[in-house]
C-alpha cells in the first residue's frame, strides 16, 4: 500500500539521521520569534479550553514538546521513528515520548485538548491527509484545538508539490486547499501565519502554521479542491 511504504520509508529515513537532524534542529526555536509565538498562541488556546492535553505528533527530537510543556501544557510526543524517540527520551526524561503513526493512536476518543503536527504530515501523500486528519479528529475533545505546520506551494494552481526534502519524500500545500481539507474533516480555521523565506533559507518557500479547532463531523466525501501532487 502506499501510505504503508510512505510510512516505512520515512521510518527509516529518519531513523538513519536522527542524530545529525536532533543536533542541527534541537535549538532552532531559539531564532524562530514568529515560531514562538504562533505555538505561544496554540498553548494559551489549550489551556483556555481546560484540557491542557497535547500530543506533538511527529516530534522528533523532542524539544518542540519540552516547549510546550514549559508553556503549561500536559504535552507528550509521537514519531514513528525509533531512533528519534530514544534521542528524546535521553534529552527530556521527564515527559513521555511514544514510537507510533500519526494516522493510528492509541489516544482514547476526545482525550485531547490540542494536537501539534509541526512539519509532520509534509511527508504524508497528499491523498491520505483526509485520513491523518480524521484520526486527529478523532483524539481531540469538542473545541480543541489543531496547530499544522507545514512548507506552501508555489500558487493557487498548485494544491500541493512534492519536492526534494533532504531525509524523505515531502509534500508542500498550498494554504487554502490545506484549509479546504481541513473545513471537509470537522475543522474551523481559527488562524494562519505565513512566513516569507529569509535570503539565506536554502528552499525559498513560504513557511505556513494553519491553527484550527474542531467543530464537528467530518464530510470525506466533499470535494476539497485539491488536485494530485505534482
Amino acid at each position: 500500500m502506499v501510505e504503508h511504504d510512505a510510512l516505512s520509508a520515512t521510518r527509516e529515513a529518519y531513523d538513519d539521521v536522527a542524530p545529525t537532524y536532533a543536533q542541527l534542529f534541537r535549538d532552532t526555536l531559539h531564532d524562530s520569534p514568529l515560531d514562538r509565538a504562533i505555538l505561544g498562541a496554540f498553548a494559551e488556546v489549550v489551556r483556555a479550553s481546560g484540557n491542557s492535553r497535547v500530543a506533538d505528533l511527529g516530534c522528533g527530537p523532542g524539544h518542540v514538546t519540552a516547549h510546550l510543556h514549559e508553556l503549561g501544557l500536559d504535552a507528550f510526543g509521537v514519531d514513528v521513528s525509533p531512533v528519534m524517540i530514544d534521542l528524546a527520551r535521553q534529552a527530556y526524561p521527564g515527559l513521555r515520548f511514544d514510537v507510533g503513526s500519526m494516522a493510528a493512536s492509541d489516544t482514547a476518543d476526545s482525550a485531547l485538548g490540542g494536537v501539534l503536527a509541526r512539519w509532520s504530515i509534509i511527508h504524508t501523500p497528499p491523498q491520505e491527509v483526509p485520513a491523518v486528519l480524521a484520526e486527529f479528529h478523532r483524539v481531540l475533545t469538542s473545541g480543541g484545538h489543531l496547530l499544522i505546520g507545514f512548507s506552501a506551494s508555489d500558487g493557487s494552481s498548485h494544491a500541493t508539490q512534492a519536492f526534494d526534502h533532504a531525509v524523505a519524500t515531502a509534500y508542500r500545500w498550498w494554504p487554502d486547499h490545506l484549509a479546504a481539507t481541513l473545513r471537509n474533516s470537522g475543522f474551523a480555521e481559527v488562524a494562519r501565519m505565513v512566513r516569507e523565506p529569509q535570503p539565506t533559507d536554502r528552499r525559498q518557500f513560504k513557511e505556513v502554521h494553519l491553527l484550527a479547532r474542531k467543530t464537528g463531523s467530518a464530510n470525506p466525501s466533499a470535494d476539497d479542491g485539491t488536485m494530485p501532487a505534482e
